[in-house]
């Protein structure tokens, strides 16, 4: 069973008598049939499910794995000795007193619509950790050990699924462009015990191709769509035969409908159309990978998606190992990555779209101050950048403040979990004070200690 609870809890977190928890579906630990999906999504949506969620709200997060250096975004140190300062000086952005590193000129125009925090740590190197930790909120296996690809917690983007459904009608809740498929242990977007039906539909294709589809929105090859409705006509058949044979059968046809209607309807095909784009837009976001599934994102929280994960390069640049040094790396990946999350943030607010959709960049730690004698930087979670903009926070301001060097934190240290709680307060969620049991019964709340960040609220 799936239940939700969205009552007060007492300081300790211990006290489970007074909390209600009321059923907001079924879900089986294999897979979902897509009605089942829609069915979920549909009852976990619903206002008897606890979460308090705003209507009208999306996430979109770029997504990236393998550790961006904070030095070379959006915590440079320009007085640092060269071997902690790197490659790249820092530029003014329109925003007094914030300077963001010159690899960022398109977004340092646009500060004023961006928040950075500067300060988050988990204090992991981890690559397995912590991008479980930055997706979920909480610590994740240790790559040395067994476990290490078994996902402990649901992703921020499956509980958004779970709690807020989609925003329009057969459209799905969650989705990932282009794929899941690389970045390093680039492993828990998913639903984990939330079930199947919460996880990312994901593209699998390139939004940048001449040909570009979504192969799971396709038919069958030889699968007409009279045959299709054959299909269902048959299984409306023997779900009436079940149902005067099983009275306490639940009627599955209202779901086949919605599961119909998302394959053969127009909104998601719409929505996934990149040939109603404009060229002059598609090419400011970038005629790339990144910049057309940015263009992507935006078209899918437009037409109803609440949370899209976007994926970029891998951004492991240790110089050694196969790995890029941080100078070509940067060079490589950031002007395209800069000059699309800035297009995003000036198209969304063009479109009305800025204070409903919140965009978080980040990976899942950042890089150490020192540079190795491979002219790369290594893994460092003792504190590190989050971009957000949007989302009706207040913009236009750092939080935190690191030390000289960008080694340690020196003001306003915070969490994967605060991170996770602004993102879930975005959507109306109250973290804090909501749960979902695992497969063991046990209830799990979305956060534990983190808090909403009060400096954007």
């Amino acid at each position: 069973m799936f239940r939700v609870t969205g009552s007060s809890r007492s300081s300790d977190h211990t006290d489970l008598t007074r909390r209600s928890f009321v059923e907001a579906g079924v879900l089986g630990l294999g897979g979902l049939s897509l009605a089942d999906l829609m069915s979920v999504r549909r009852a976990a949506a619903s206002p008897e499910s606890g979460s308090n969620h705003s209507s009208d709200t999306s996430v979109i997060l770029i997504w990236m794995s393998g550790g961006p250096g904070h030095h070379e975004t959006w915590d440079p140190k320009p007085d640092a000795v060269s071997q902690y300062r790197g490659p790249f000086g820092a530029i003014s952005t329109n925003v007094s007193g914030i300077q963001f590193s010159e690899m960022l000129p398109e977004q340092a125009k646009i500060a004023d619509r961006i928040s950075v925090l500067r300060t988050v740590r988990h204090r992991s190197g981890d690559h397995t950790k912590g991008n479980h930790w930055m997706l979920t909120g909480f610590e994740g296996p240790d790559f040395n050990k067994p476990d290490n690809k078994v996902q402990r917690r649901p992703s921020m983007g499956s509980v958004a699924s779970a709690l807020c459904g989609s925003r329009r009608t057969g459209m799905p809740a969650y989705s990932a462009a282009p794929h899941l498929k690389g970045g390093t242990d680039n492993l828990f977007h998913y639903a984990t015990y939330l079930g199947g039906a919460h996880n990312p539909l994901v593209t699998n294709s390139d939004p940048n191709e001449k040909d570009f589809g979504v192969a799971d929105l396709s038919l069958r090859s030889g699968l007409t769509f009279d045959r299709l409705e054959d299909r269902r006509s048959l299984l409306h058949t023997i779900d009436q035969y079940r149902r005067r044979v099983d009275g306490g059968m639940v009627d599955m046809s209202d779901q086949q409908q919605s599961a119909f209607n998302l394959l053969t309807g127009s909104a998601v095909r719409e929505a996934y159309d990149m040939t109603q784009e404009s060229d002059a837009l598609r090419d400011a976001y970038g005629r790339h990978t990144f910049g057309q599934s940015a263009l992507l994102a935006r078209r899918l929280v437009e037409h109803g998606v609440t949370f899209v994960t976007v994926n970029t390069q891998p951004w492991d640049h240790h110089g050694t190992a196969n790995r890029l040094p941080t100078e070509k790396g940067a060079k490589q990946l950031i002007p395209p990555v800069d000059r699309a999350i800035a297009t995003l943030i000036r198209d969304l607010v063009e479109r009305g779209l800025f204070e409903k959709t919140l965009v978080v960049a980040m990976g899942e730690f950042g890089r150490t101050p020192k540079m190795n004698d491979a002219g790369g930087r290594d893994h460092w979670g003792h504190t590190f950048s989050v971009m957000m903009s949007g989302g009706r926070f207040r913009m236009g301001q750092t939080v935190g403040v690191s030390d000289a060097q960008g080694a340690y934190v020196s003001e306003r240290p915070l969490s994967p979990e605060d991170v996770a709680a602004t993102v879930y307060h975005h959507l109306g969620i109250d973290a804090r004070n909501t749960a979902i049991p695992d497969r063991a019964g046990r209830p799990r709340y979305l956060v534990e200690h983190g808090e909403p960040i009060r400096e954007l609220l």
